[in-house]
Parts: C-alpha cells; structure tokens; sequence
C-alpha cells in the first residue's frame, strides 16, 4: 500500500493515562478556545490526515510554506496549518508552555506544547496562498480575521469531537485496513463539496476504470454561502451509490475540514491528505477548490508540474459535456458534433433549477439524486 506523506502515518491521541492526567491539570493550564475549523485541524493532525505534520507549523516551516510551498524538511506542502491567538494572551505564554485547547463550549480537547510563538504579515499569507487580498475571497477573509500571534508546536488530541455524520467517519488507519480487505491496491480519491451531477459521476466511473476501488470523500465543514449542506451532499451520494455504483468498488467517508478555496494550492493539499487515506490516484478537474474568477480554469491542474515528488497520481478531466447526438457523455477528444448539440455541466444552471423547485434533466443529474436535494426545504449554506 502507499506510504503516507512523509513515510509515517502521524498519531497523536492521547492514552487514558495522559488523559486523566490532563483533565486532572486543566485548571492550572492557560487555555485557548478554538473555532470550530482550528479543532478539525487539531483533529487531522492527531489522526494523520495531516501526516507528517505533528502539530502547528513554527516558524521556520510556515515561511517555507509560503514561499516554497514546501516545510522546512523540502517535503511538499501548500496550504499553513497555524494556530492564532491574540498579542495579549501570546505575552502570557513562553516556549516549553502547555495550552490547553477547548472547544467553543469550553470543553477540554486537546494540548498544544509551545515551541515557538510569532507574528505574521497577514498580507503576505493571502497574496502567497491565495494569489490576491481581496477580502471578497472567503479564504482571505479568513486570514484578515484571524489574531496577530501564530503558536507552534506539537498537539495531542483528548478525543474526537462527534458529528452528526459519525457513521462516514473513517481516520486513515481505518481507510488503509478497509482498502487492504477489499484488495484495492489502486485507490482513486474524489475531493466534493458538492452534490453529484452526471459529470461527476462520469470522471469517477472513468478513473475507477483503471483502478481498483473509488474513494468519496466530501468536505463536512465551514463553507460558503450557496454551498451545498452537508447533509444534503451525503444523503445524494447515498442514493448515488446505492443505485448506480458497485458496493464493492466504492466507499464514502467524510473529511473533516474547511474549504479554503485556495485553488491550486489547496489541490495539492487535496491530494496529499488522500495520499494519506491510502489513495494511489486523486481525480482532479477543471477549476478544482477554486472560487469566483480568482484562478485560471486549469491552474490547479499545472500546478502538479511543480511537484513530481509528491507520491500520489493525479488524474486530470478537463472539458466534459452530455452530447444529444452522441446520447452519452463526451469529451472534445471523442465528439465529433459541434456545440448546438451539447449540454454543459453547469452547477450554476444545476442550482438555480434546484432553487425553483425543478428537477435538473436526466441528462445533468440522475432523478434520484434530484428528488433527495429537492426532499430538503432548504438544500444551500444560508
């Protein structure tokens, strides 16, 4: 099976014994109250998704990542995994500090030692990462929110949060060994945070064709406005899987993390935390964790030149469309018609007939998957 990123699977869950002990010193640690989207992190790192990270990046890595997309180690990686606190808490804490880390219902979630502690220039983050600083985007929005002091340094996780989607759960461990009993030695990865259209059923069907299983994995977490909910995303896969996909050749769980929306850099993010799940293979498309106009179409599709090194195959889908002529879905490499006969996959035109209460034609979406979207009173993020 692949290896993980860096060669080790990272595990960071704390022992019952490190864990009364730190619940029995909680009221003598400084604590810090994470967001929602800080304790996924915190949770990916303890359980590997994030291998090989061990915690929040320091210093010397987060500058690496900004400016070599890479850690200090010259390993691949693309997008900051910070914790921020503001300059009046950082003052109290030194080097060598535990913090405790709470939920926003103050409850004990995990420990971060200290290792290092700096300011950044949030400019520079979001030129660096998401290519402008306009606070329209989501993922510079984020970072102009944050607070002015970075911690860094190693984290232990208490105990995973629940969700309403724990039965999607997996943690990389367990999608190895579940990959490693249904003999799937090639795995392809598929990044969603969206319903399924007939497109996206096409680009999983055509790389589990030289695979040997296909993993769904659906971003559950922060999104923006107009997204889909997250368990409207799930429940339409379901109908998706359970009537037009071979249970033994695919398998569902949720990631646990927010969209960036960082383009080409969050592709390669994409691919490494997949690489992590034991995938051999990532699918990705045309304008893949893009938003708006902020990235070139393909632009997450070049950006793998950069990283021959990175150990996971990306599979690459530009243009696609349903042919009327053809009766099937087509490329520009395989339709001879010209455009008049071809229906694009456009997820604009997909919602807005969603929105009035109409079901997309079966050449864009399969009816099932149709009626469980428009089961829901109200299918998107407000």
């Amino acid at each position: 099976m692949i290896a993980p990123h860096g060669g080790k699977l990272v595990n960071r869950l704390m022992d019952e014994q490190k864990k009364a002990d730190t619940l029995s010193r909680v009221d003598s640690l400084v604590s810090l109250t994470l967001d929602p989207d800080l304790v996924s992190d915190l949770e990916n790192i303890a359980t590997g998704v994030y291998s090989p990270l061990e915690g929040f990046l320091n210093r010397t890595d987060f500058q690496s990542v900004l400016n070599q997309m890479r850690l200090a180690s010259d390993l691949p990686w693309t997008i900051p995994i910070v914790i921020d606190v503001a300059r009046e808490l950082a003052s109290k804490i030194k080097p060598g500090q535990e913090v405790l880390l709470k939920t926003e219902g103050l409850k004990p979630v995990g420990v971060l030692t200290v290792e290092d502690i700096y300011e950044y220039n949030k400019e520079e983050f979001c030129l660096r990462v998401y290519g402008t600083t306009d606070p329209k985007h989501p993922g510079v929005s984020r970072v102009l929110a944050m607070k002015e002091v970075l911690l860094g340094g190693p984290v232990e996780l208490l105990e995973l949060e629940p969700t309403p989607y724990d039965r999607y759960r997996l943690s990389p461990k367990e999608t190895r060994i579940l990959f490693k009993e249904k003999g799937w030695k090639t795995v392809v990865g598929f990044q969603t945070r969206n319903t399924p259209h007939l497109g996206h059923e096409y680009v999983q069907k055509a790389a589990l064709t030289f695979t040997d299983g296909l993993f769904i994995n659906p971003v559950i977490g922060r999104k923006k406005k107009g997204d889909f909910k997250d368990e409207v995303i799930l429940a339409s896969y379901e109908e998706l899987i359970k009537h037009y996909y071979l249970r033994e050749r695919a398998v569902m769980a949720i990631l646990k993390m927010e969209m960036r929306y960082a383009g080409p850099r969050e592709a390669i993010h994409h691919a490494i935390i997949r690489k992590n799940f034991g995938c051999t293979h990532i699918i990705i498309g045309r304008d893949h964790a893009g938003v708006g106009n902020y990235y070139h179409p393909y632009a997450a599709q070049e950006i793998f030149e950069e990283f021959p090194d990175l150990g996971i195959v990306p599979l690459f889908f530009k243009s696609f469309f349903f042919c009327q002529k053809c009766g099937s879905i087509e490329n520009e490499k395989t339709c001879p018609h010209d455009s008049s006969s071809h229906i694009q996959f456009s997820g604009t035109r997909i919602r807005d007939l969603l929105v009035r209460g109409e079901t997309p034609p079966p050449e864009l979406m399969r009816p099932e998957v149709a009626r469980i979207i428009l089961s829901y009173d109200n299918p998107f993020n407000d």
